[in-house]
């Protein structure tokens, strides 16, 4: 068995697919991933949750092609 690797999302993406890789990963909503990383960023004074995304954007890799 492989095991499980954490990608972009193909299927899920707004931006860049970060939030929808991250609930595939963990089998949950992608609205309450988004929610939640909504909420972290505005309580943190935007700048971590932005700079986090753009971080997770560049270093995790895309999902490949089905």
């Amino acid at each position: 068995m492989e095991p499980k690797r954490l990608y972009r999302s193909n299927t899920q993406v707004m931006l860049s697919g970060v939030c929808g890789g991250i609930a595939e990963y963990f089998e949950i909503d992608v609205t309450l991933v988004r929610l939640i990383w909504a909420l972290i960023t505005i309580f943190s004074a935007f700048f971590p949750g932005l700079i986090a995304y753009i971080v997770c954007a560049i270093i995790i890799p895309q999902a490949p092609k089905k």
